[in-house]
């Protein structure tokens, strides 16, 4: 289920580095100065709003249930910990982003409250630490989480209750 309420499909999106849309001249955080620029990788910005979108209570993981499975082998294999860009699609131009976010939703969470949150705080979050103007977050509820079927699997590894 796509949130589609607030925002546009990414064929009719606007181009990060599109000038109309670029920050006022007045703004204190300018990447592009006299001085010099400054330039955010993808990266960067995919971390930040990963962080932030785990941030909001009802967000259960982030990712659809291929990237989550990756992202679990990744961490048994390597020690490098947690993948905090995972389910984070994001354009970055010179002074915008866009950024898309799928997510499993705990079950009993408003939906549409939830995605509300997460674009406020992804938005926040991004604009606050990088001056980059959002020009939108997307919303991709991929699952909702049930406590009862992360008990099935923890039941799996226990003996069978008949022989």
């Amino acid at each position: 289920m796509t949130d589609t309420a607030t925002s546009s499909s990414s064929s009719s999106r606007p181009s990060p580095s599109s000038s109309s849309a670029a920050r006022s001249a007045g703004s204190s955080s300018e990447l592009v100065t006299g001085e010099g620029k400054t330039t955010i990788a993808d990266a960067v910005v995919a971390k930040i709003a990963g962080i932030a979108a785990r941030e909001v209570s009802g967000v259960h993981d982030l990712g659809g249930g291929a990237a989550r499975a990756v992202g679990a082998l990744r961490g048994r294999i390597s020690a490098v910990g947690a993948n905090h860009s995972q389910g984070i699609s994001v354009e970055v131009g010179e002074r915008q982003a866009a950024v898309d976010v799928q997510l499993t939703a705990d079950y009993g969470v408003a939906i549409q409250d939830l995605a509300a949150a997460v674009r406020r705080n992804v938005i926040s979050s991004v604009e606050r630490m990088t001056g980059l103007d959002v020009t939108e977050v997307n919303i991709d509820v991929q699952d909702v989480y049930l406590e009862s079927e992360n008990d099935d699997e923890d039941d799996q590894g226990k003996s069978p209750r008949v022989q």
